[in-house]
């Protein structure tokens, strides 16, 4: 699959996640089998620029091309300076979010509030594809609510306006994470426009991406939740979809290593004090689904120094080696665990 110049590697992608999707995961996922990542959505005021956060987000320093940066906002003129802005530092494509429901955004009209009014979308579209001489693309959802669903519209004014591929997470912004994505809506789309359409929502194992790919017609699947504390989801699914077999769970050992790995990148990239306290979620996702698990979450967000958290960490995977050399997933660790 091609986006713009930029050959990808598959077309198993990294969604787009506030507060995860950072530089040392996308990285890490790309290593693990994804063909795609696109960062944590940045600012589009310029005031907020220079901030630590914002430039955390917008960093990609030694990261694997294309290097795709989200932006959100909802001033046209604004979204085209940011644009501009973040393709001066490196990025490759820019990504416009349409999609993210949290009222925070939504309430300074942003994100998946702009999809009540299309006028608007269309400025913005416009705006941005003008500004810069990269693949622009637009992640979005199916509409406000059930009562005001415009994908089809919404995918329309995209194509005119010259977006390069669209991400459409099938659901409304009411719907937030709730109830089942609607993949006819996403093959509705597909049908109806030319450029590329990329399937989002529930898709957590191969089989499921098989069928969401079947269903919806989509050019590729994009995986969110589903990648948290399991970054290898993506190596399995292109693995399956390539040919129809399996690949064994990881072994113990290479996801302590892999952890290893991410930890010491992530404190590297937010500094020790940042580091340890942000990481928590991260372990916590790769622990939840085995045996002990929960309980050593609980007693590793108490530790506050990068050495002591890397030692609970590799001390707790040396425990799991005794249930099998192959990670547990979270059935049978269950069954074990009774």
């Amino acid at each position: 699959m091609k986006l713009g110049p930029y050959q990808l590697a598959n077309n198993v992608f990294v969604a787009p996640m506030a507060g995860v999707t950072d530089r040392p995961f996308r990285q890490l996922c790309k290593q693990l089998g994804a063909g795609y990542a696109v960062s944590e959505m940045a600012a589009s005021n310029p005031r907020l620029w220079q901030t630590e956060k914002t430039a955390r987000r917008i960093n990609h320093d030694g990261e694997m091309a294309p290097r795709a940066v989200q932006i959100a906002g909802a001033d046209p003129a604004m979204l085209a300076d940011c644009a501009r802005f973040n393709v001066e530092r490196g990025a490759q494509i820019i990504d416009i979010n349409m999609g993210c429901p949290v009222k925070k955004v939504c309430n300074s009209w942003c994100g998946s509030a702009l999809l009540q009014d299309e006028r608007l979308v269309g400025q913005i579209l416009d705006a941005v594809v003008a500004a810069v001489d990269v693949p622009v693309t637009l992640k979005f959802r199916t509409g406000w609510d059930r009562q005001h669903k415009n994908a089809l519209r919404i995918a329309h004014i995209a194509e005119s306006a010259g977006i390069a591929m669209l991400t459409l997470h099938g659901r409304t912004r009411a719907d937030g994470y709730s109830g089942d994505a609607e993949y006819e809506t996403i093959a509705a789309v597909k049908a109806a426009v030319a450029i590329p359409v990329v399937a989002n929502g529930d898709i957590d194992s191969p089989e499921k991406a098989r069928q969401v790919l079947a269903v919806t017609g989509a050019d590729a699947i994009m995986i969110g939740r589903a990648a948290q504390g399991r970054p290898w989801i993506f190596r399995e699914i292109v693995h399956y979809l390539n040919t129809g077999t399996y690949l064994p769970a990881p072994l113990v050992t290479e996801v302590a290593a892999l952890m290893d790995e991410h930890l010491r990148a992530h404190y590297a990239f937010y500094g020790e004090y940042l580091g340890v306290r942000t990481a928590r979620k991260h372990i916590g996702w790769y622990v939840r689904d085995l045996i002990g698990g929960e309980a050593f979450r609980q007693r590793m967000n108490l530790l506050e120094d990068c050495r002591a958290q890397l030692d609970a960490v590799e001390n707790f995977f040396l425990a799991q080696v005794a249930y099998g050399e192959r990670l547990q997933y979270s059935s049978l660790a269950h069954q074990l665990a009774a």
